[in-house]
């Protein structure tokens, strides 16, 4: 994490395994972006190196937890998504590279997201014998109910520069070269308006939001912990190979 003025940059930072996720940096995703001081007016969300964005949960989560730790594991990240879905600044995620998993449904929990044209993004948990769940349940919002059912049942990957995905990105570019100038653009939009007024937007957009998506998350970490128990799905994750 790191702060420079009024934007705080958090980064997935384990380039070697593609920037995958522990719980550890999901409770320190969660903390960075709970407690922002008055002057942190944005925050944004990127990886490291240029190979992924994040690949998602790390496998070693899956495969060293017991078959009754499916809820406790799927509620930290529930936890981290709403703590940044419900942020009083501002979100951006920077899609550096590949987005999958937990990263994809971080990147969804963003307020706004600018990508380059080659970044794939996909669900693909149920190749793995688990479902896609929590903040998943936004996507049918940004690319309809048909791509977003093939995305979930099949964890088919997708460039976001297909027509089907193009509304989850609000800033796409050519190249990686093209990134930092395209976030540093929105920043400077975003820095404009009061804090306070942006606070109380982002207020309103997940009061309009949750209308719908509180009983599809709650529901969705009861099918992931009754999912995780199952005795296929202990065998789909020792037998699954990346």
């Amino acid at each position: 994490m790191r702060d420079d003025g009024a934007v705080r940059t958090i980064t997935l930072d384990r380039p070697e395994a593609a920037n995958a996720l522990h719980l550890e940096d999901v409770d320190a995703i969660t903390g960075a972006v709970a407690d922002l001081p008055d002057r942190v007016r944005v925050v944004v969300i990127t990886g490291a190196g240029d190979r992924a964005f994040g690949a998602g949960m790390h496998l070693d989560v899956f495969r060293d937890a017991a078959p009754g730790d499916g809820r406790a594991i799927i509620t930290r990240l529930a936890t981290c998504l709403r703590a940044v879905r419900t942020a009083p600044v501002p979100t951006i995620a920077r899609l550096n590279g590949a987005c999958l998993g937990a990263a994809f449904e971080l990147a969804l929990a963003c307020d706004l997201r600018v990508a380059h044209a080659g970044v794939r993004v996909g669900l693909p948990e149920v190749r793995l014998g688990i479902p896609s769940v929590v903040d998943a349940a936004l996507l049918p919002r940004y690319v309809g109910a048909a791509l977003a059912q093939e995305m979930v049942l099949t964890g088919s990957v997708h460039r976001v520069d297909e027509p089907g995905t193009a509304p989850l990105v609000n800033r796409l570019v050519d190249s990686p070269a093209g990134l930092d100038d395209a976030v540093d653009d929105l920043v400077a939009t975003l820095l404009a308006p009061t804090r306070e007024v942006l606070s109380a937007q982002k207020e309103l957009l997940e009061t309009w939001r949750e209308q719908g998506i509180t009983g599809s998350v709650e529901a969705s970490v009861d099918t992931f912990a009754e999912v995780f128990a199952l005795p296929a799905t202990r065998d789909a994750i020792a037998r699954y190979r990346p």
